[in-house]
């Protein structure tokens, strides 16, 4: 079971907004949300749990890049939210693979040197047995001191537990407008 929350910040504090991940399917749809929840193109900080076995934190600032904070990552990656974080804070190759579909190796269109494809998928799949992908960390994953400067110190971050939203609420003095959403 998950939970998900937008937290915005405005003149007067914060508001509160649930989140629907039924229509988030990427990442970048995540990201959208949280953008279009921002008032003046403030922070918005997206807040997804997953029962007690993990939290995550995504933080937007109006069109800088998004900033992110897993608190499990290995129990993340299980999971479908999760797992977008996790990749993306690993470096995921999906980017890369889009860049494989063009041609930029100097071919025209319809040309393909299919000695040379053909050794280079076999290299990728030789290097770190078979599936190019980082292991993925037991513990926490990503920026820690993401909301250092909201009143949530690095090292609180990373020894939150159990119900983490509501002692990030708490820091963040938007307890109130989270509950409301709960």
């Amino acid at each position: 079971m998950y939970f998900a929350a937008l937290l915005a910040r405005t003149e007067d504090g914060w508001e509160a907004s649930d989140m629907e991940l039924d229509d988030v399917e990427s990442l970048s749809d995540l990201i959208d949300l949280a953008r279009s929840a921002a008032v003046d193109d403030d922070t918005v900080v997206a807040l997804i749990e997953q029962e007690d076995a993990w939290f995550g934190v995504v933080r937007v600032d109006g069109e800088e890049d998004p900033r992110y904070f897993v608190s499990n990552a290995s129990a993340a990656a299980r999971s479908s939210y999760g797992s977008m974080l996790t990749k993306e804070l690993l470096g995921s190759d999906e980017e890369d693979d889009e860049l494989d579909d063009l041609d930029l190796d100097g071919t025209e269109d319809g040309e393909e040197d299919a000695v040379a494809a053909f050794t280079d998928e076999d290299a990728d799949e030789d290097e770190v047995g078979g599936t190019g992908a980082e292991p993925v960390p037991a513990g926490p994953l990503g920026d820690p001191g993401l909301l250092d400067d909201l009143g949530v110190t690095n090292k609180q971050l990373m020894t939150l537990d159990g119900d983490a939203l509501s002692e990030i609420a708490d820091s963040l003095g938007a307890t109130e407008v989270l509950e409301a959403v709960r």
